[in-house]
């Protein structure tokens, strides 16, 4: 039934593909960090900037309409030794987007961080009070965000698209060779031409443009992003020449659809580039 119905199949792919998405995007130290409060019985939602474009405005909005709510910001560089700078945010009109039509002004509680270098990064928490309630937003934990170069669009949408197919068309290859389908072969030579350039030719290519270099992985970084992807390319190699030897050999594809599924669970940007402020170099993998 498995094997005749390939509409399940592409189902499942769906199902799969979509999850490991949805992960990625939830747990990416790029994404807003999205945070939850009460202050004096009023519930409100933020999500906290991690990532700034260099050359645009780092403003960190709260959108509260209590106008009687104010709120104070204490950021700094981060891992930097220094006193936390203390700035009370002041209340604007700001555009919302809107997935559709034109969205709408809102106001917001709103600071300017300081722009830093590429890969510079900068720790905050917020402070918000109403009256004498207060309420400390990542006080303990507080935000990371780290500044990047502009990135064309015109290498960042093919980028972000060919590897979104390249995990589509891979976890079709793995379910056809788990239902024993006929064209997983043809699946895995597609993840194989697709992966290769959207992850090692047009990744490094985003990276050049973001941060300064290539390729800072292995055996010249320990940036996860470049590793991970290298290593589940890798494992699509082998499957392909596999299948070519071997067209009845169904392990490979399934053992290189696990590792590219793993390679999504890790998230993006994690043991990245990260400006050290003492020698001004920009260092990558994960350090305390």
């Amino acid at each position: 039934m498995f094997k005749s119905n390939s509409f399940l199949l592409w189902t499942i792919t769906v199902i799969i593909t979509v999850s490991a998405m949805f992960y990625q995007r939830m747990t990416g130290p790029t994404y807003p960090k999205k945070v939850a409060i009460v202050l004096d019985g009023q519930e409100y939602n933020f999500g906290l900037l991690r990532s700034n474009e260099i050359g645009t405005s780092c403003d960190i909005n709260l959108e509260v309409e209590d106008k009687e709510v104010g709120a104070t910001i204490f950021y700094k560089r981060f891992k930097v030794d220094e006193p936390w700078q203390e700035v009370k945010m002041q209340r604007k009109s700001s555009h919302k987007k809107a997935f559709f039509g034109e969205g709408k002004e809102i106001e917001v509680l709103s600071a300017t961080l300081p722009e830093q270098p590429s890969a510079g990064k900068v720790e905050y928490h917020i402070d918000l009070y109403k009256g004498d309630k207060k309420i400390s937003i990542a006080a303990e934990e507080p935000v990371v965000l780290r500044f990047k170069g502009f990135v064309p669009r015109s290498v960042l949408i093919p980028h972000v698209l060919l590897m979104i197919i390249a995990l589509f068309v891979g976890t079709r290859a793995g379910t056809e060779a788990i239902f024993g389908g006929d064209n997983t072969f043809k699946f895995v030579r597609v993840t194989l031409i697709v992966f290769g350039i959207g992850g090692l030719i047009l990744g490094p290519i985003v990276q050049k443009y973001a941060f300064g270099e290539l390729w800072t992985g292995w055996p010249f970084g320990g940036d996860w992003t470049d590793n991970k992807t290298l290593f589940a390319w890798l494992f699509w190699v082998v499957a392909f020449f596999v299948l070519r030897k071997n067209p009845k050999n169904r392990l490979w594809p399934i053992i290189a659809m696990l590792v590219l599924f793993a390679m999504y669970m890790i998230p993006h940007s994690m043991g990245g580039s990260e400006l050290n402020n003492e020698t001004g170099k920009i260092e990558t993998g994960v350090k305390e």
